[in-house]
């Protein structure tokens, strides 16, 4: 049997290809490495979601190599396995989007044209995108409506231009501290606004409504009113669905892509025939199967005859910080709303997403700020030691944990800048080293270009300010330059010249008339914003694209 389209992948960037095509009546198969879950699979058990990582794969069967470069150009090797350093960020069907938070921004006009607005900076690949923001404009409007997307828009000086006035649900219940941080943020003359989540607040599209359970990021989503790949788009669809389906090669003749190989949980090979591939198996796994399909046309992998395809590897540059409020500085009724369990901080500021220093424009970041998460491990880790530095245990230790638990409360940001492409960040194969399928792993080179670091900065010491006018104490940040493995993007950057980047600007290869490419991948630049509503976006845009050629083939 011969495909319509064969999609590699079932997350943010796969879904809405098997959405859109299949549901026009186009015959699709979509092959999943991982399981499928449902509601009723997803449960809060924090030993196995956070520290058994029951959604990603084990690394002694499949492993990554990491090459770390320091400022100094000094490299290190690092095992996967023997740190414990995994980019492996949710093998199921619908994804990584099973386990986001939902923090849900579009990208700014200006982020698709970096290069041009804020000039080259030496030692990184900055360049515009092929597209407009107005190109994608459309399709964050229908990621709103089809995914289900809830809020408030907000007006500020750095707000996006809208089709629509409002978004289509209504924003998710908020905490009463959220007035105090809009209190704050009047005073300091700053722009508070209501952070959009991928949840609906109450039933719609055939799924439930919020629970207010508190365990958004890393756990799926119990009632489906996340709006992750699977319950909003592949229930919803007619595509033909294979899991536990590793893909390890792809054949091709000198122009089209010809079949997909496959391996089942017993390592039997399958083959996949179809018209159109469409490759969004994650920003690293789709460069390393374009990298370890070579055939005589492609002796460099697959669309990789100009050798760029793993080249300019990004993920989301910033970090974390917090502040804590103790029952001791409130009044009982402060006390009160500060306590009150299961719903949202949905705030975030943009004041600085540009900025000048010293006479120069930069391109700055959104500030996230959300409660610290419900796991209660890591809350009661931290209380093990007095304040000499000494363990502590038995009675003590109940005091101090039940007193820190039950009279105050976190509050954290998330810090969101631009990490700029280079020369020295990148995805390879390793010739030697091979997982449980036998397939070479992905060798993944990383390095942090100064620049991130001195913009993460400046967005956490304003993010402090906030804290301090709210009235926290203990406030501490951290900006580095570790990345992120569940917000990695390019490896397979689109854009008009075929010798710089693998894509053209509706992401098919430009050395394969049947081959694209919609996950994360395609992003030359990932702006400074979480990158999933953008991965959606982007994938309505090209299955739109692709409902085009394939209804001409019809006629």
């Amino acid at each position: 049997m011969i495909y319509d389209v064969c999609v590699i992948g079932s997350g943010a960037g796969g879904s809405p290809i098997a959405y859109e095509l299949s549901n026009a009546g186009f015959n699709v198969v979509v092959l999943e490495k991982g399981k499928e879950y449902t509601e009723a699979d997803f449960t809060k058990d924090e030993l196995a979601v956070s520290r058994r990582d029951i959604y990603t794969p084990l690394l002694k069967d499949e492993k990554h190599i990491i090459i770390d470069r320091a400022e100094d150009g000094t490299l290190t090797r690092y095992d996967g396995e023997e740190y414990s350093w995994s980019f492996w960020n949710g093998s199921m069907v619908g994804g990584s989007s099973n386990l986001m938070s939902g923090y849900f921004h579009r990208l700014k006009p200006n982020d698709f044209r970096l290069k041009s607005v804020y000039g080259a900076i030496e030692g990184a690949n900055v360049v515009d995108w092929p597209i407009r923001y107005e190109d994608l404009e459309p399709y964050y409007t229908k990621v709103e409506e089809v995914v289900g997307v809830s809020g408030k828009v907000t007006p500020h000086k750095f707000a996006e231009p809208r089709s629509t006035s409002e978004f289509p649900y209504t924003s998710l219940e908020e905490n009463g501290v959220t007035q105090w941080f809009d209190k704050a943020c009047e005073h300091l003359k700053l722009s508070s606004i209501a952070t959009p989540r991928a949840v609906l607040p109450s039933a719609a599209l055939g799924r439930n409504g919020c629970s207010y359970s508190n365990f958004c990021g890393s756990y799926g989503c119990a009632t489906g009113a996340k709006g992750n790949a699977r319950a909003a788009l592949l229930k919803r669809c007619k595509a033909k669905i294979i899991t536990e389906a590793f893909v390890y090669k792809l054949d091709s003749d000198a122009s089209k892509v010809t079949q997909a190989h496959y391996y089942d949980t017993t390592l039997n090979s399958h083959t996949i025939k179809a018209r159109i591939f469409v490759l969004a198996a994650q920003a690293i796994e789709s460069c390393r199967l374009l990298l370890n399909s070579k055939n005589e046309h492609f002796a460099n992998g697959m669309a990789n005859n100009n050798n760029q395809v793993g080249k300019n590897l990004i993920f989301s540059a910033g970090g974390t910080g917090q502040g804590r409020f103790h029952f001791e500085k409130l009044t009982p009724q402060q006390q009160k709303i500060l306590m009150e369990p299961g719903v949202f901080f949905n705030r975030s500021l943009q004041d600085w997403y540009e900025y000048e220093h010293e006479g120069k424009r930069y391109k700055g970041g959104t500030i996230d700020f959300l409660f610290e998460h419900a796991n209660i491990i890591p809350r009661v880790m931290r209380e093990l030691y007095d304040e000499n530095g000494r363990i502590m245990w038995g009675e003590a230790l109940q005091q101090k944990i039940h007193k820190s638990i039950t009279t105050s409360r976190v509050l954290t940001f998330e810090v969101f800048n631009d990490w700029l492409p280079s020369d020295h960040c990148y995805v390879g194969v390793d010739e030697k080293v091979q997982d449980k399928y036998g397939v070479n792993v992905g060798v993944i080179h990383l390095y942090s270009h100064p620049h991130d670091l001195k913009v993460g900065k400046t967005l956490a010491q304003q993010a402090r300010k906030v804290l301090e006018m709210m009235g926290a104490d203990e406030i501490r940040s951290n900006i580095s330059a570790s990345p992120p493995p569940n917000l990695v993007a390019g490896g397979c950057r689109f854009g008009n010249d075929a010798k710089t980047s693998v894509l053209d600007k509706n992401c098919k290869a430009h050395e394969l008339e049947n081959l694209y490419v919609t996950d994360a991948s395609f992003m030359p630049t990932g702006g400074s914003v979480p990158y999933t509503w953008s991965i959606y976006a982007n994938s309505f845009r090209v299955a739109h694209k692709l409902l085009q050629t394939l209804r001409k083939r019809r006629v």
